[in-house]
């Protein structure tokens, strides 16, 4: 199953992504380390450099299109 992710850095925007639920256990274990670390992603591979990364944020809910959604 295919996680959506993003991830948040020092000086530059966060990226999106779309992953695995291995490439993010993946992501999640060498968080905190030094060093590359690289994701593939379901458009490409993704190369991060880990001492710059300040968060990921994992989103949960499949998206939702239309209108009158009830909750």
């Amino acid at each position: 199953m295919a996680q959506r992710i993003s991830i948040g850095f020092h000086a530059s925007p966060p990226i999106a992504l779309r992953v695995s639920d291995d490439a993010l256990s993946a992501l999640q274990g060498a968080l905190g380390s030094q060093g590359w670390h690289e994701i593939d992603a379901d458009d490409g591979s993704v190369k991060l450099n880990l001492e710059h990364v300040l968060w990921v944020k994992v989103d949960k809910d499949e998206g939702r299109v239309g209108f009158g959604l009830s909750t």
